[in-house]
């Protein structure tokens, strides 16, 4: 088990992949084209893939869909890639989702922050530590967005589950991240920056060895050069590849990351890799936005 979780660890000093979901025509999953931009990521060198996250439209997906999407990246990974199932809502929901993502093959389950308008620093650990034990075969990685909470129930937590081997960090302040990543445990857990490339360059400076993406969807080879950029502390080279992408990040992180799901599904379809469609809450771009998305990818490498 430990040489699994070693495994497990290396997989998120990575790029974390979220695959956006793309809907067919009819409103359902159109799997065939899921599993084609799954296989363009792991062509293009994505080690780690996370089915059911935000970019994915989670929360927009039905229970049947969200083990839909994790079923068919386990399918197309098939030993290529590790995959982190994302997993949430209510502990029974949780737990069921765990046992489901383990039963077909996935390696890790990351645990989205708690839906719930209260949430005390004892019963984010219960919560937490209720779907760590369920499986103790899989590696567990909880999706961090609180910025109130101290690296010390980290640590309590990791103290009684060691499968929780990584943290998925979003909460945007680097000094809050770096002081909380050893307050925690900077060796304990492997720490993923959680808010993508905008972020990675602050975040590993401070700890993070690997980070999610979204707009690795989009282009493959521009994620995976800030990471090999990261990896060797060429920070000058990292932040060439920042400027590249800032316009983009910048479109999906207004209004409150209103079109963040949006923006990239916008992306692939100029690029005639799946529809645009995105379920609400999220909207459509108008056709100016449009237009800026599809000048904007137009000179990434694909």
């Amino acid at each position: 088990m430990m040489s699994d979780f070693m495994t497990q660890r290396a997989a998120l000093a990575q790029v974390v992949a979220i695959p956006v979901t793309p809907f067919a025509a009819d409103g359902g999953i159109d799997g065939k084209t899921y599993r084609a931009l799954l296989r363009r990521l792991i062509d293009g060198g994505v080690r780690t893939l996370t089915p059911g996250g935000n970019t994915g439209e989670y929360y927009a997906l039905s229970r049947e869909e969200r083990r839909a999407v994790i079923e068919l990246t386990v399918a197309e990974a098939a030993g290529e890639a590790a995959v982190l199932a994302g997993v949430g809502l209510d502990v029974p929901t949780a737990v069921a989702a765990a046992r489901h993502a383990r039963d077909v093959g996935a390696q890790m389950v990351m645990v989205h922050q708690p839906v719930h308008p209260y949430v005390s620093e004892s019963g984010w650990v219960g919560y937490h530590r209720a779907i760590a034990e369920a499986v103790p075969e899989l590696g567990v990685v909880p999706y961090l967005r609180n910025p109130q909470l101290p690296g010390a129930r980290l640590a309590e937590l990791g103290q009684a589950c060691p499968n929780v081997i990584g943290v998925k960090y979003a909460v945007p302040d680097a000094t809050r991240f770096a002081v909380f990543a050893r307050d925690a445990g900077l060796d304990r857990f492997v720490w993923v920056a959680g808010l993508a490339e905008p972020y990675a360059p602050s975040y590993f400076s401070a700890g993070a060895t690997g980070f999610t993406s979204g707009l690795v969807n989009v282009s493959p080879a521009i994620s995976v050069a800030m990471l090999e950029a990261l990896r060797v502390g060429d920070y000058p080279a990292a932040m060439k590849v920042w400027e590249q992408i800032r316009r983009f990040e910048e479109l999906r992180a207004a209004d409150g990351s209103a079109h963040n799901v949006t923006v990239v599904k916008e992306a692939l379809a100029s690029l005639g890799l799946c529809r645009r469609d995105v379920r609400p809450p999220s909207s459509a771009l108008t056709q100016t936005e449009r237009d800026e998305v599809a000048a904007i990818v137009g000179g990434w490498p694909t």
